[in-house]
């Protein structure tokens, strides 16, 4: 595991040099943060409540989801890259697993937006935005529990975008769909319960739900008690069902580089 640790940390080097991508970031998400608040002031402009949800819970709920959101995407395209310019070939001949190394980049990467990017902006945010803090030390503690098994899944569900490049020399349709599932199924667009029943009850049988809405429902305390620990354990059954179909997918796309000369 020491190689993967290493290849984290130099993701964090390289990210501290790129100061203007880390400007232009922070700009795009305080507009972001200004658009989340202005629409939802507007939508509960005539009424206190909707769906038993006030105004300020709403406004914590889908400004710790947009954050949240951002932690998903990145490996998928970067595996996509090397199949498409054809560095997938020499990256299977090094000493790792290339689907490790594509996460383990990602999670340094994750750990720099933290610190640089999400808790700055989420300071303002309580500051100038009325967003919540959890209810309780606890609901805070347990929140970055879920929340890092929630990215884990969104990390290695956005890697079906690298997958399909195997197959298919575009992937821009594939992306939007996968990208656009991911928004709307996880609850990092809106919450899960402003969903007709059936969409609720169908969402339940998917994974999705597991990388935004159950941390996040966690944060604002929508879920507590005993449903948290059922939650986080059903997020785990999620990651290892996940993580064994990725795999899975991942010995057919191989061979389909033997095939090909690889």
């Amino acid at each position: 595991m020491k190689k993967y640790w290493e290849l984290f940390k130099s993701q964090i080097k390289i990210d501290l040099h790129y100061k203007a991508w880390f400007w232009a970031n922070m700009i795009s998400k305080v507009m972001q943060l200004l658009i989340i608040y202005a629409f939802w002031n507007a939508v509960f402009a005539n009424q206190g409540e909707i769906a038993s949800v006030s105004q300020q819970q709403m406004v914590t709920y889908v400004v710790i989801a947009m954050f949240l959101g951002t932690y998903v995407y990145g490996t998928g395209v970067q595996l996509a890259n090397s199949v498409r310019d054809g560095s997938i070939a020499t990256e299977l001949m090094k000493p790792y697993d290339l689907l490790l190394k594509l996460v383990s980049l990602n999670m340094g990467n994750k750990v720099m937006k933290t610190f640089r990017e999400v808790l700055p902006l989420v300071l303002l945010a309580m500051f100038f935005l009325s967003v919540q803090g959890p209810p309780s030390l606890a609901a805070g503690i347990l929140f970055l529990v879920s929340a890092v098994f929630g990215i884990l899944i969104g990390v290695h569900l956005e890697l079906v975008v690298g997958l399909i490049a195997f197959w298919t020399v575009n992937i821009w349709g594939a992306r939007m769909l996968v990208n656009t599932t991911l928004l709307f199924f996880s609850g990092a667009l809106m919450p899960l319960y402003l969903f007709p029943d059936w969409l609720q009850t169908a969402s339940f049988y998917l994974p999705f739900q597991s990388i935004v809405h159950v941390p996040v429902s966690i944060y604002t305390g929508t879920i507590t008690g005993p449903d948290i620990l059922y939650a986080v354990l059903l997020q785990i059954v999620w990651l290892g069902i996940v993580c064994t179909v990725i795999r899975m997918f991942w010995s057919l796309a191989l061979r389909r580089v033997t095939i090909f000369g690889g």
